[in-house]
């Protein structure tokens, strides 16, 4: 399992796709980190220096799921999405083992509002759909 930490700096990653951290992004970025169990000073510091992205190939299939849902729910987020912020997400899906599609597919139903959400079930079941079965 791969820290916290190095999941919310991909999420840093992906929020500089554009060149600029929007509030929404920031505010996003220090909800998940919260929800972790990780302190502002924590989430403050991967924000200044995110750290390299993982390698993410070998994450099990739950993780690999809650890893692309947090990255397509930040690239929508701000309510902006930018080609570099897809193409950003579509390069992790493929590095999990994932085909691109599944960016498209789940941005569908996957909100910028994160209080407004589909079944994890549901969303998982289109996740799945696209898993390389390499």
């Amino acid at each position: 399992m791969l820290p916290y930490e190095e999941q919310l700096s991909i999420l840093v990653h992906l929020s500089m796709a554009d060149n600029f951290i929007a509030e929404e992004e920031k505010s996003l970025i220090f909800a998940i980190g919260k929800r972790n169990g990780l302190t502002e000073e924590q989430i403050e510091q991967i924000i200044k220096d995110p750290k390299k992205i993982p390698q993410v190939k070998s994450l099990p299939p739950e993780e690999k799921f809650d890893y692309l849902h947090d990255v397509i729910q930040m690239m929508k987020v701000d309510g902006k999405i930018f080609q570099s912020e897809i193409q950003f997400c579509e390069k992790l899906a493929i590095g999990m083992g994932y085909k691109a599609g599944v960016v498209a597919d789940l941005s569908a139903y996957i909100y910028s509002d994160p209080s407004i959400s589909t079944k994890r079930s549901f969303l998982r079941s289109i996740a799945d759909k696209h898993l390389s079965k390499k």
